[in-house]
């Protein structure tokens, strides 16, 4: 089992910055690629950007160029930075860790983000 805590978000100003973080704590050799998801009211949860245990990273076009996922595997921590915030950023922000080994995924509680103009 892996837990999840994630930390940051809040309002922020359009065109201003958004800094999330994750901590991973529990059995960290189940620990597999991380990565963000956010869901906006009234759609379906998509993929912000994913990092793998090699360090490949993916990110989705909506953020393309304005956002930067990195990890600490020493401390089981995985960050988001997002630039430029647009109002259409504006959602609730999940931790997400694929487990090595089975099919099991873990989400942390959410954070939400909101972007005044």
């Amino acid at each position: 089992q892996v837990q999840l805590v994630e930390s940051g978000g809040g309002l922020v100003q359009a065109g201003g910055s958004l800094e999330l973080s994750c901590v991973a704590s529990g059995n960290s050799f189940s620990i597999g690629d991380m990565g963000w998801f956010r869901q906006a009211p009234g759609k379906q949860r998509e993929l912000v950007a994913s990092i793998s245990r090699g360090a490949n990273k993916n990110d989705a076009d909506s953020v393309k160029g304005r956002s930067t996922i990195t990890t600490d595997n020493a401390k089981n921590t995985v960050y988001l930075h997002v630039d430029s915030l647009k109002p259409e950023d504006k959602a609730v922000y999940y931790c997400n860790v694929k487990s090595r080994g089975t099919a099991d995924n873990y989400w942390g509680q959410g954070a939400q983000v909101t972007v005044s103009s």
